[in-house]
């Protein structure tokens, strides 16, 4: 998974949104488990990062939300 920058989310349409946040939600929850059970991390950061980009497509996701609902 690369860095996820904001400007790349609003090149993605609905869809590829979700899947973008299904995706980083199993990876972050893949580390925790390895971390939970001891095995060192082969990148510490990464569980950071992942963290940030579930938060960025979060944010996304209401801004566009209330959008929508602004336009009703």
């Amino acid at each position: 998974m690369t860095i996820l920058r904001y400007k790349d989310l609003i090149k993605l349409n609905v869809e590829e949104v979700e899947k973008r946040l299904i995706e980083v939600r199993k990876e972050l929850m893949k580390l925790k488990a390895q971390a939970a059970r001891g095995t060192p991390p082969e990148n510490p950061g990464k569980i950071r990062a992942l963290k940030r980009a579930a938060a960025k497509i979060l944010t996304y996701k209401t801004i566009k939300q209330k959008e929508a609902s602004k336009k009703q």
